[in-house]
């Protein structure tokens, strides 16, 4: 496969305001909707059926955030090619010709439902492939996009750390407006996950819960998303660093068949300026780490 860096010149982009006026970051990891070529001659599918995995928009339902102070983080390569939101090597050997490294995580529920690091489905299990592809292919993809993607994460998310004493990580996506049962009850407006309690502390969830309610939204947390690889693995409020996904619901924004924005979207919009406030003026020393706030 050529240089994926290449082909997506830039892979992903930061956009960081003048001046950060509190350390909140938000990530729009699902959001890349450039599709390479090569991948295009390796699927069965077409784009617009591989689009069904996208988070479409939310990248630019978060630009407002930039403007009151606020870094934003997105992806330009399509979630079904590789995944930044999973361990770098959750894989299933059932996809690849070739030799797994020996610590690829082959078992996981997310390996087993089609949805590792490189996809094997999208949408209601749709499969991509109809062959098995070279485990170099997908090593590629992991060294050349997964791998860069983290550590200018990761670099963003500790220099906001260190100059606050704290940082909050909004990991922002979407959902489909139901999951396509015909019995189902409508999903809510918006999922907030904080893996139980477990990623960040209470107030960054409730602060997101209440203000997100008081606008007219209806909002669950952790059901039926807890939170992903991202929000497990860079929450760690004992030490100050908070991290809270957020599932936005498509029918609010969008057209999921056209893919097309919808009259709801500058509304939407704005409203996540609104929530991106909120969360800046949490106070440093309830968000700092524990032993940190006592000796204040």
């Amino acid at each position: 496969m050529s240089d994926l860096r290449d082909e997506l010149d830039p892979p992903f982009d930061i956009i960081e305001p003048a001046v950060c006026r509190a350390p909140a970051l938000f990530n729009s990891p699902h959001s890349g909707s450039t599709y390479p070529q090569a991948f295009l001659s390796q699927t069965r599918l077409d784009v617009t059926t591989l689009r069904r995995s996208e988070d479409s928009f939310v990248d630019e339902l978060m630009a407002g955030v930039v403007g009151h102070g606020y870094p934003l983080m997105r992806a330009h390569f399509p979630r079904c090619f590789v995944d930044v939101n999973r361990e770098p090597y959750e894989l299933d050997p059932r996809m690849f010709d070739g030799r797994l490294p020996s610590f690829a995580n082959t078992r996981s529920m997310r390996v087993a439902g089609g949805l590792g690091t490189v996809a094997r489905v999208v949408g209601d299990a749709q499969e991509i492939y109809d062959h098995r592809i070279p485990i170099d292919d997908a090593l590629n993809r992991i060294e050349s996009l997964y791998k860069p993607y983290h550590r200018a994460l990761r670099k963003l998310f500790t220099k906001l750390h260190r100059d606050f004493g704290a940082a909050i990580l909004v990991d922002c996506h979407s959902m489909p407006s139901s999951a396509g049962h015909k019995d189902e009850r409508p999903r809510p407006e918006f999922v907030i996950g904080d893996r139980y309690g477990t990623s960040c502390i209470g107030m960054v969830a409730e602060v997101t819960e209440q203000t997100l309610r008081g606008m007219g939204y209806t909002v669950s947390r952790n059901k039926p998303y807890a939170g992903g690889f991202i929000t497990e693995h860079y929450g760690n409020p004992a030490a100050g660093l908070h991290a809270i996904q957020i599932e936005i619901n498509r029918g609010l924004y969008m057209d999921e068949r056209r893919y097309q924005k919808s009259v709801g979207f500058d509304r939407l919009a704005a409203d996540l300026e609104v929530l991106a406030r909120r969360l800046g003026e949490i106070p440093l020393e309830i968000l700092r780490p524990y032993r940190a706030a006592a000796a204040e």
